[in-house]
């Protein structure tokens, strides 16, 4: 019954973050004017041109992972690599995080990487992805201070309640608290026969998680993973041409809603529904669109690329059972 309720609150929880957000941000807004922007100002040119980058980083990340299982000595098919990573996003917009899992089952069931070891390299991979993501928000913020002190004016936010994240005692008692509840459980599943079996899948993690220390190729892996960010950026970047109201703002202003979305998405909802919409519909109307017009821009927007990368997942679920087909009646 546990069981039961954990899966089910996985994918209501998710959904009613991102419908209570989309709700708040979408409470007056008048869709029949969205429609008329679709319409008649919409460059549909444009909207379809980041359907490259949303393939193409697709495609990188699909690449790099066959980088990270190299040394662990399994080499999967390039094309269900790529199919994988098709799978899993669309698989993220149905259940958030559910894509990770998919993917390395992808690869379990067709081409014989153990589930663990996969799993390992996807933990290093968004190490790297975390680490990178960092560094760029922290340039961002320090260029940009001005603009992000704006939007915590805006949305209510009270930055001494930040700061009071890290200097609450009560905050470093629940961590030690989580700490030695974890030794404990640690303790007593010593004591199980369950424990052997975790001692091996750990270790199968563990391998995965250090395949970057050993693997050959590391400098077409740093290429592969800003090749992935700059497309994430080119897919939302190219959108603002789609607009007139948009088009105007340019590379800095982009980049600094950009690095903002790379932080809200961190709240797991469909697609980054709702923590998209928010800032994206926040910044813009910092910097001078209007609020139908920025929320035009996030509804639109969103929703293309939220289904061309359902559109994808389909593709690739139909091109592994293609070229497994013999494998399937087996």
């Amino acid at each position: 019954m546990k069981k039961i309720l954990s899966n089910i609150l996985k994918v209501v929880l998710p959904l009613l973050i991102a419908g209570g957000i989309l709700y708040y941000m979408y409470r007056d807004f008048d869709f029949a004017e969205a429609g008329r922007i679709f319409r008649t100002e919409m460059n549909v040119w444009w909207l379809l041109a980041t359907l490259i980058p949303i393939a193409l980083s697709h495609v990188i990340r699909g690449l790099r992972w066959l980088i990270t299982l190299e040394p662990l000595g399994y080499r999967p098919k390039v094309a269900d690599s790529i199919d994988s990573i098709f799978i899993a996003y669309a698989s993220n917009v149905l259940i958030p995080r559910v894509g990770e899992m998919s993917r390395c089952a992808v690869l379990s069931k067709y081409d014989d990487v153990p589930f663990s070891k996969s799993l390992g390299t996807l933990v290093a991979e968004r190490l790297i992805d975390m680490l990178l993501v960092l560094i760029f928000v922290c340039t961002v913020l320090l260029t940009q201070m001005g603009v992000f002190v704006s939007l915590f004016a805006e949305t209510g936010t009270n930055e001494k309640a930040l700061v009071g994240m890290f200097t609450d005692p009560k905050n470093y008692i629940l961590i030690i608290g989580i700490a030695v509840a974890i030794a404990v459980l640690w303790l007593v599943l010593r004591r199980t026969a369950f424990y052997g079996k975790l001692i091996k899948q750990l270790r199968n993690f563990v391998d995965g998680l250090l395949s970057l220390r050993t693997m050959r190729r590391k400098g077409l892996f740093a290429f592969y993973t800003v090749g992935i960010w700059a497309c994430y950026f080119l897919e939302f970047y190219i959108a603002f041409y789609c607009f007139p109201f948009t088009a105007g703002l340019g590379i800095v202003k982009a980049l600094t809603i950009f690095a903002a979305i790379s932080l809200a998405i961190i709240i797991p909802t469909p697609n980054g529904a709702g923590p998209w919409h928010f800032v994206v519909i926040s910044m813009m109307t910092l910097y001078g669109v209007s609020q139908t017009g920025a929320s035009s821009f996030a509804l639109i927007v969103h929703s293309f690329q939220t289904l061309a990368v359902i559109l994808l997942g389909a593709y690739g679920w139909v091109a592994l059972q293609m070229r497994h087909r013999k494998k399937l009646k087996s």
